[in-house]
């Protein structure tokens, strides 16, 4: 079936087809909607012609920065995320021979597995639990205690983009966000006058 994330079809092939395409979206899935996020290797694809971690970590830093930032930008904040990129590009090639998938097909455990994408910028210790989940629940890749590390990003529901398989997945882990937001609103302290 492949992933249904973006809402684009050809945007979703890319992340089908690359598994960095795939680490990159979840990287980019930081202040900013999911379903862009995940268009953003499209677009560099799109505008490169490659989305190949060599050729990426090697573009040139300011030539990659302007395009992008070029309409429609890659992120609400292309100038930072595209130097990140380009980092995660450099630690895929040289750690992973360019090779991202083997970030967990060589994890020799879901914690492994956790440390692993941790240790990549813009991966905190939520973001790679996500991804870790997306992993496990999208493309069948669980060592064993992947759900321990992930904790409730495991469970049944609509808590993440790792639960996103369509449209209608989509709107409820918004609507899931909406209202974690709020009730963290709700409960915190008012501050006093």
């Amino acid at each position: 079936m492949g992933f249904q994330i973006t809402g684009d079809p050809a945007a979703d092939k890319v992340l089908d087809d690359s598994a960095f395409a795939l680490l990159i979206g979840m990287m980019l899935d930081q202040q900013y909607p999911m379903e862009h996020a995940f268009r953003g290797p499209a677009k560099v694809l799109d505008r490169m012609g490659t989305f190949e971690p060599d050729a990426i970590a090697a573009a040139d830093p300011e030539s990659f920065a302007a395009m992008a930032s070029t309409p429609p930008a890659i992120h609400r904040f292309p100038g930072s995320m595209a130097a990140r990129l380009q980092e995660v590009a450099r630690i895929v090639e040289e750690t992973y021979g360019g090779d991202a998938s083997r970030l967990w097909t060589e994890a020799a455990d879901g914690k492994d597995l956790l440390k692993r994408v941790m240790a990549l910028p813009g991966f905190g210790k939520q973001k790679a639990q996500i991804f870790v989940a997306l992993l496990a629940k999208q493309l069948d890749v669980r060592p064993e205690g992947w759900e321990a590390v992930v904790g409730d990003y495991a469970l049944e529901g609509h808590r993440s983009v790792a639960d996103v398989v369509d449209a209608d997945s989509l709107q409820k882990v918004r609507d899931f966000k909406k209202a974690k937001k709020a009730a963290a609103k709700a409960a915190a302290p008012t501050p006093p006058a």
